[in-house]
């Protein structure tokens, strides 16, 4: 193969490389900041369940408290009765004793209710604290292999660009400007293999002698459909593979 064509096939192997570390190390970042944005939305869930079990834990505190207040309220009205001096200020004190009984059945069936309310909450809130401090264990690992990696992609394309610069000093001027033309035309792909007699990359069938010519290896040529750079692998023989002259097959 021509020294040209060799130097835009490795050419094209290393900016297809260059391509899959720029999208990767560009990549990382987002995929962290997505994994830190639903650890953020999972915190914030946790957050809203800690604070709803802290309502319902004082609300029942409240209630409680009410409670002790009307059982208060019913003993003073109870030693007050004893004094009373007439029938009407008698049924007085009793509609208030009825009264705070009432306002106790009524904190009573709310303290039932909110203990109804925070079991599920307690169970949430304890459910989402193991999970989240796993979560947080997982993110910091991803995190921390997602910069080892970007690190491992940032070295090895600076060796890949070292690489680069090396093979376009020897690269043929015209060859090079036509190769950096056809790839910012052709989406970053600029050199093609020629396949059956067809072009790798458009798919195209070659002319006969198109193809002849191309075998050769003695020029660079271009595709005549996509304008690509073309070369041709020859076929490897079974000797060369396995290092043994190939037998004749008994008749």
């Amino acid at each position: 193969m021509l020294p040209d064509l060799q130097l835009a096939v490795r050419l094209q192997e290393l900016d297809n490389r260059v391509t899959e570390l720029t999208r990767e190390i560009s990549a990382l970042p987002k995929h962290v900041a997505e994994i830190e944005k639903k650890l953020e939305s999972h915190e914030r869930k946790l957050e809203a369940d800690r604070a709803a079990l802290s309502a319902n834990q004082k609300e029942r505190k409240k209630m409680e408290g009410e409670i002790q207040l009307q059982e208060q309220k019913i003993s003073k009205l109870r030693g007050q009765m004893l004094e009373a001096k007439t029938n009407e200020v008698y049924r007085a004190f009793q509609n208030e004793i009825e009264f705070c009984e009432k306002e106790i059945r009524r904190a009573e069936d709310r303290i039932l209710e909110l203990m109804g309310e925070s079991e599920p909450l307690d169970k949430n809130v304890k459910a989402a604290e193991s999970a989240l401090k796993q979560e947080k264990v997982q993110v910091d690992t991803e995190k921390q292999q997602a910069l080892a990696r970007t690190a491992e992609d940032k070295k090895a394309l600076e060796q890949i660009q070292q690489e680069r610069g090396q093979i376009v000093s020897r690269l043929g001027p015209p060859v090079y400007r036509q190769y950096e033309r056809i790839r910012k035309g052709r989406r970053g792909i600029a050199v093609a293999e020629a396949v059956d007699g067809r072009c790798n990359a458009c798919h195209m069938a070659m002319r006969l002698q198109f193809f002849q010519d191309l075998k050769k290896g003695d020029q660079v040529l271009y595709c005549e459909s996509c304008s690509r750079i073309l070369y041709y692998n020859p076929p490897v023989a079974f000797e060369d593979l396995t290092g043994e002259s190939a037998t004749a097959l008994p008749g």
